[in-house]
């Protein structure tokens, strides 16, 4: 997953944030993670990502797009169907997903 600020375009466009806590350790949990990260990327509408997980397996992926009908589709994408439900079975305690549309945007320094 991206470990970096993400490269968006000027607003309006949509973010998915997905807060997850880890159940525990699992072989195939990065695996899958690094695949929908790849699949998510070749998806239209996709325009980036940023992810962070703590020690204790609380973690964070905010990924962007261009309209909710890019949203639509990475939901409804079978690979990624099948790896949700690994994770409701297998690898989270607990998860939230927010979807908002960003109206505006900075950084800095």
């Amino acid at each position: 997953m991206n470990t970096r600020f993400a490269k968006t375009p000027e607003p309006p466009y949509y973010v998915v944030v997905f807060a997850s806590q880890r159940a525990g350790a699992d072989e195939d949990y990065d695996a899958t993670a690094a695949a929908m990260f790849r699949l998510a990327q070749d998806q239209p509408g996709f325009l980036g990502a940023e992810s962070a997980r703590d020690a204790s397996g609380f973690g964070i992926t905010v990924v962007y797009f261009a309209d909710e009908a890019a949203i639509k589709a990475w939901k409804e994408n079978a690979q990624h169907l099948a790896a949700q439900k690994l994770g409701r079975e297998r690898w989270y305690a607990r998860y939230t997903v927010k979807v908002a549309k960003v109206e505006r945007a900075y950084s800095g320094p």
